[in-house]
């Protein structure tokens, strides 16, 4: 079995910092630090330069991820292999899903397959669609779940599940409005929105263009990494609106803190989907996940 230090050295390799590292692999930062100072004195060679916050691989650093990537590759093909054998699935599986997936959709079914497929070890990583969808190209994760509209050539895309995105507003006594708000009185309030990268926001980037609307023209007061804050900073602004998966709305909708306001001439459906690299097979646990996940939502 690999050594969990090199783990910790390919984590703050792929992240370029010890925080997020930390996160990704829980535990704390201090733990890494010493996994990392521990490697460097075992080989003789500092593996990171540390300039302030920003952190960058030395040449030796560069070399150690090379042979890293390759042990944990062979040892991957070994567990596939000897578990094989009893046909069943076993090893690492690198997950990455866009951040409404990670918070809204997967984690639901993440106990189930665990309890199923015991010998399968998962990590997620939550990342907007841009970011997974790169990850993917690069090898640094097994299967992804994104939503949007953009797609590459190099990468295979399966439907996962149909969503909408929704407008929403902070709830207010008179509840949402008797008839759809037209799109233009729509656009005119102050908009939170997610940040550039995120297929929620090319989803509605791509609707409002078919009306002639540039998001350059609107007055966009926040834009935001995550549904959550959006919500929250909904909360805490009556006079604004925001657009979200109508999946991320629930407990809100029930506890009365926001309302949906349906438009005029916008409907914003789009689809989750599944991806991997175009012409690779899947290695034998993301070929379980993804075909659990499907049963799951009714795709097969």
């Amino acid at each position: 079995m690999p050594d969990f230090r090199l783990r910790v050295f390919q984590s703050v390799a792929r992240h370029l910092s010890f925080t997020r590292a930390a996160q990704e692999l829980y535990i704390s930062q201090p733990a890494i630090t010493k996994h990392i100072r521990e490697l460097e004195r075992s080989y003789g060679q500092r593996l990171f330069e540390r300039r302030g916050n920003r952190v960058s691989l030395t040449e030796a650093g560069n070399l150690l991820l090379e042979h890293a990537d390759a042990v944990e590759g062979l040892h991957q093909q070994l567990t596939e292999q000897l578990h094989n054998l009893h046909s069943e699935a076993a090893g690492r599986l690198r997950l990455g899903a866009s951040t409404t997936l990670a918070q809204y959709v997967l984690p639901a079914i993440l106990p189930g397959f665990q309890r199923r497929y015991p010998q399968v070890e998962l990590t997620l990583v939550n990342a907007n669609s841009e970011h997974i969808a790169e990850a993917i190209s690069l090898g640094q994760l097994d299967l992804g779940f994104v939503e949007g509209r953009s797609k590459s050539r190099d990468l295979h895309y399966e439907p996962l599940l149909p969503d909408e995105l929704v407008a929403v507003r902070r709830a207010t006594p008179a509840g949402p409005p008797a008839e759809p708000m037209p799109l233009a009185e729509a656009v005119a309030h102050p908009l939170v929105l997610r940040e550039r990268g995120s297929g929620t926001l090319e989803v509605l980037e791509f609707a409002l263009r078919e009306h002639k609307i540039k998001l350059a023209d609107l007055q966009v007061a926040f834009y935001f990494d995550n549904t959550e804050a959006i919500k929250s900073y909904l909360e805490a602004a009556p006079a604004a609106l925001g657009f979200v998966s109508s999946r991320a709305l629930e407990r809100e909708l029930a506890a009365g803190l926001l309302e949906v306001v349906p438009i005029q001439q916008l409907r914003l459906p789009r689809n989750f989907e599944a991806l991997w690299l175009q012409g690779q097979p899947l290695a034998r646990p993301a070929q379980r996940f993804l075909l659990y996940a499907q049963q799951q939502f009714h795709t097969t």
